[in-house]
């Protein structure tokens, strides 16, 4: 299939309803600008992307889960406000724009973030998107996001990982830091398509299994792109996690190995998806499309 069209035709869909949710006048107009100057930055939209073709490989029409799937980009770039804080990463580029808190200020980007994360989970709840969806599958999305968001996911990551810098890398820690940091919200994302579908409990295992090894994939090929990849393809200035000091794949294993590994957890990604037909190819097509990528 042509997925680069696929991801095309599902980042408008993700795009046209990020452009419209922000026309209350009640919100102060500077915090609203500050929200949507990072929701707007570009992106690839990948987490939306994967909760709608999972919702779609158990049956589901894409359409219909718009606001669901669009929650989890709100989630994604609160944690991308807060990441390049100077607290954080201290980070003055991101999709090759100034970063949030260069334009707005700190508390104001600080804001931002906290109004996307709590601004997502008013959109899941109050969700009248469409009647098909039951009200046990919203809670168990909610909850299913609550936990990859929060202390047992991005929030833990993260954590481990300013509490890393400057220490040598080890298997352990490292994985514990990309498991939660960015595979725990990949995986949330496609497990929620399948809840929000009515999946079975095998179909969502299978799912589950997709997710890992995509999450921490995608992880794998972020670190390798730190080291090969171009500032002004990534968006962001090449090598920050060397100079930062950060704990990666290329540092503990090499260049190579850690190509290796990402197609490794490609390919076990892929397999995973065996007790599905067709309607999950966009699903398998974005593994590979995510091994080639190049931001």
């Amino acid at each position: 299939m042509d997925i680069k069209a696929y991801l095309k035709e599902k980042k408008a869909l993700i795009d046209a309803f990020l452009e419209s949710y922000f026309l209350s006048p009640l919100i102060p107009r500077t915090l609203r600008d500050s929200m949507v100057y990072s929701l707007s930055a570009g992106g690839k939209r990948i987490r939306p992307v994967l909760c709608l073709a999972s919702y779609e490989a158990c049956g589901g029409k894409a359409e219909d889960i718009i606001s669901y799937a669009s929650a989890l980009e709100f989630i994604h770039t609160y944690s991308l406000i807060h990441d390049d804080l100077p607290a954080m990463d201290n980070d003055d580029l991101r999709r090759g724009k100034p970063t949030n808190h260069k334009v707005f200020g700190e508390g104001m980007a600080i804001l931002a973030g906290d109004g996307l994360l709590t601004e997502a989970f008013y959109m899941l709840a109050n969700n009248r998107q469409s009647a098909s969806i039951q009200p046990a599958a919203i809670l168990k999305v909610i909850r299913e996001i609550a936990i990859a968001s929060g202390i047992h996911g991005m929030v833990g990551g993260q954590a481990q990982d300013l509490l890393s810098e400057d220490e040598e890398p080890d298997e352990e820690t490292l994985a514990f830091i990309h498991r939660h940091k960015t595979a725990a919200l990949i995986t949330a994302s496609v497990r929620s398509g399948g809840l929000l579908a009515g999946c079975s409990d095998e179909q969502l295992f299978r799912l589950t299994g997709y997710g890992e090894n995509i999450g921490l994939a995608f992880q794998v090929i972020d670190d390798i792109l730190d080291v090969e990849g171009e500032t002004e393809v990534l968006g962001k200035p090449k090598g920050s996690d060397e100079k930062k000091k950060k704990m990666t794949y290329p540092k503990l294993y090499g260049i190579e190995r850690s190509r290796e590994k990402a197609k490794e957890l490609i390919n076990g990604a892929i397999e995973a998806l065996g007790v599905f037909d067709e309607k999950a190819e966009p699903l398998r097509a974005i593994a590979r499309y995510l091994l080639e990528r190049k931001s």
